[in-house]
């Protein structure tokens, strides 16, 4: 048995990138910092503290809230998995990418310290427990909200 979890706590370093493909089908994709605090050791060196940029890509109806409710600096919990692919550049080398494929995203912090919540009135968008054509489970509300979506690709690795 394997499992590919990743739980994220964060801030969005810039506005998302929203792109529509077949058939209206919505794919946001933005970056995430997530920091590990600095420290001083016991013996009095000090730890710098660390920040990590992870690639965010998230789908079909999560695409579109995170188009309407995410910007830079936005606070995020986020959980997903780990992809990596691989392609050529125009130079002909190899590189890869890691993308965490959100499936749950929950607006953290208060309304006000929301920068796509200024100026607007961002009441409840869904139920709680509502699923729509897409398989996308969510609960957006105006304080902490969160989302889940099921992810383009299937989980066909699973034994069950």
């Amino acid at each position: 048995m394997s499992v590919n979890k990743v739980i994220l706590v964060g801030n969005v370093g810039k506005d998302p990138e929203v792109h529509y493909i077949e058939d209206g089908l919505a794919v946001a994709r933005f970056p995430l910092a997530t920091s590990e605090r600095g420290f001083t050791t016991r013996d009095g060196r000090e730890i710098p503290e660390r920040t990590e940029w992870h690639n965010v890509v998230a789908w079909r109806r999560l695409a579109g809230i995170v188009e309407k409710y995410v910007k830079k600096g936005t606070q995020l919990y986020i959980e997903g998995k780990i992809r990596t692919s691989s392609y050529e550049d125009k130079d002909g080398i190899k590189r890869y990418r890691t993308e965490i494929y959100a499936d749950v995203m929950q607006l953290l912090g208060s309304k006000e310290s929301n920068p796509a919540s200024q100026g607007q009135n961002n009441t409840a968008t869904a139920s709680p427990g509502s699923v729509d054509s897409g398989g996308v489970s969510s609960g957006l509300n105006t304080g902490s909200s969160q989302v889940q979506s099921t992810s383009e690709e299937p989980d066909d690795d699973l034994p069950f």
